[in-house]
């Protein structure tokens, strides 16, 4: 029976937007971002802010080397920001607040960094004005945890602090590798293809556990 349910924040909370990204990180400066950034694993400089391993600070210092110029935190904020490829959908966050009501456990275990973060916190997260806290039981960011996905310790990691139970949580992801990795735990997993409307296959698994 499945009592708990995880899900990935960029393609299947929000609408992940990769073009538009490169569009905005180059607004600022990065010439190559087409070569730096990537679709479901950050590597390099980015990938140390996503898994905790530089500061946000540290991290605007090192892409101010990048662009060759000054940055403020809002403009390197704008440029994650990128990423986000509309506004939230509102039908998702009712049926995040319509699963706890109806007793399931959720989750979010995501792959993200302090700027995107400080914005699913903030009032402009959602036309209500509520961060993306308030619709989860807990939030386990991977550069708050020290791990990243496909890693099996970052799974593993909300498993033990959640004290869940691998066979009792569906986990939802669009990337493959990801998806592997819980399944190697025992997890319940569902691939959802990027940006898609995953509602009724998440009922159909609810009902059929």
């Amino acid at each position: 029976m499945i009592k708990n349910i995880a899900f990935d924040f960029g393609g299947v909370l929000f609408d992940l937007d990769y073009d538009g990204a490169i569009v905005t990180f180059k607004k600022i400066g990065l010439a190559d971002a087409d070569q730096r950034l990537d679709r479901f694993h950050q590597r390099g400089v980015f990938e140390l802010l996503e898994n905790g391993r530089i500061s946000a600070d540290a991290f605007r210092v090192e892409l101010e080397q990048m662009c060759g110029r000054t940055l403020t935190r809002e403009d390197v904020l704008s440029a994650w920001l990128g990423y986000v490829g509309a506004p939230m959908d509102e039908r998702k966050l009712a049926y995040l607040d319509e699963l706890r009501r109806r007793g399931y456990r959720t989750f979010l275990l995501s792959n993200t960094n302090p700027y995107v973060q400080s914005w699913a916190e903030s009032a402009q997260f959602s036309k209500s004005g509520r961060p993306l806290s308030s619709y989860l039981e807990k939030c386990y960011c991977s550069y708050e945890v020290g791990l990243m996905k496909p890693d099996a310790a970052i799974f593993q990691f909300m498993l033990d602090d959640a004290r869940i139970a691998p066979a009792e949580t569906l986990f939802l992801d669009d990337s493959p590798a990801n998806i592997a990795a819980a399944d190697a735990l025992g997890i319940r997993t569902m691939l959802i293809e990027k940006n898609g409307d995953w509602f009724d296959a998440v009922e159909r698994a609810l009902s059929e556990a």
